[in-house]
């Protein structure tokens, strides 16, 4: 009871527990799933894809770090994903432990058919995690990444 009401109070997840730490499905639907929907299609108009697209850009160094990126510190701003426009905001997910936010990016990168991926460490989220971004800078990382390598 404690615990629920130290997340509650200080916007903690509840549902980053110790069991939960290699299980990228069930973080994924426990932090993710309200808005890019539990099989991580998005909604049109309102939250992108996910599922197809992870993958790909996390194939070059850049994307990774880009992802990485947007997991730590969220995003604000207009993206294009997919051919759709989306304006909006993703909060930072950085009070998740390094190893369940590389859970659920691997989760994310093997959808939508595949087994959870394995490009991202708890090594790597440690290391996003020295580069302090807001999450318009993230936004503006994304255009110059797209301009290097286009984006799904």
């Amino acid at each position: 009871m404690k615990k629920m009401l130290a997340a509650v109070l200080y916007g903690l997840p509840l549902f980053a527990t110790p069991a939960l730490a290699a299980d990228g499905p069930a973080l994924f639907q426990a932090n993710c799933s309200v808005c890019h929907q539990g099989n991580a299609q998005g909604l049109p108009g309102q939250f992108p894809p996910l599922a197809g697209r992870i993958g790909k850009i996390a194939a070059t160094p850049e994307g990774r770090n880009y992802v990485i990126a947007v997991a730590l510190n969220g995003l604000m701003g207009s993206i294009t994903a997919q051919g759709n426009s989306y304006a909006g905001f993703m909060p930072p997910f950085k009070t998740l432990p390094d190893d369940q936010i590389a859970a659920i990016l691997n989760h994310v990168a093997g959808l939508p058919a595949g087994p959870d991926a394995t490009l991202f460490t708890a090594v790597d989220i440690a290391a996003g995690r020295t580069e302090s971004l807001t999450p318009t800078t993230v936004a503006e990382k994304r255009k110059a990444l797209d301009a290097q390598h286009p984006l799904p």
